[in-house]
């Protein structure tokens, strides 16, 4: 189990927002944040935008670290084009975004336990490693094994979210393919996400 799962809707009040769009959420009774002072509400500054855009990016893809996420906008800068667009494309090549993407789980920290756990295969060999980045052309599935589980029966059979455009589904055989990388307008966020507010707040 992963260990935000008990706790991952506090993102959801902290930020202020139903950041992965599902009618689960206890933000959608409570539109404010948690503990005694959560209904106290001030205009942020530049700083506090560009922070909370940080937070509802790593919190999105299942709260990754910050040592991790600061490695992704070192990569993003690193490579030719838009540094925002650049940090997109690789957090949606992450495995773990990829298998919740696919619809083959129904939460991404539900893809970062079945990754975890042994039970995906890229190109028929098992990657453990959620934060592994996956190449146009592969193809991601799940192990016989695992078909049967109801964490992953219940998400192949949800029509909560549909799959983007860059990427291919085979749902009879528990499989896809990361076509290509996406561009920000392509990615079904449920919410409003602001790379570009993630890389001024790096660049200070």
């Amino acid at each position: 189990m992963s260990k935000r799962e008990s706790s991952k809707y506090k993102i959801n009040r902290r930020l202020a927002v139903n950041l992965w769009g599902r009618p689960k959420s206890p933000f959608n009774k409570r539109e404010y944040g948690p503990g005694q002072h959560g209904q106290r509400r001030k205009k942020p500054s530049d700083y506090g935008l560009q922070l909370q855009a940080k937070q509802k990016l790593k919190g999105y893809y299942g709260n990754i670290t910050e040592r991790q996420f600061r490695k992704l906008y070192a990569e993003a800068v690193r490579r030719r084009g838009d540094t925002s667009e650049n940090l997109i494309g690789l957090l949606e090549r992450r495995l773990d975004a990829v298998v919740y993407r696919l619809k083959l789980v129904p939460t991404v920290f539900a893809a970062r336990q079945v990754v975890n756990h042994g039970h995906i295969n890229v190109n028929g060999k098992r990657v453990t490693i959620p934060s592994y980045q996956v190449r146009e052309g592969d193809v991601i599935e799940v192990r016989a094994k695992a078909r049967t589980m109801a964490l992953i029966q219940e998400a192949m059979e949800s029509g909560e979210r549909d799959v983007p455009e860059y990427l291919e589904l085979d749902a009879p055989h528990f499989k896809g393919k990361f076509v290509r990388s996406p561009q920000l307008g392509e990615v079904p966020y449920p919410v409003q996400m602001e790379p570009n507010l993630v890389i001024e707040f790096y660049s200070r």
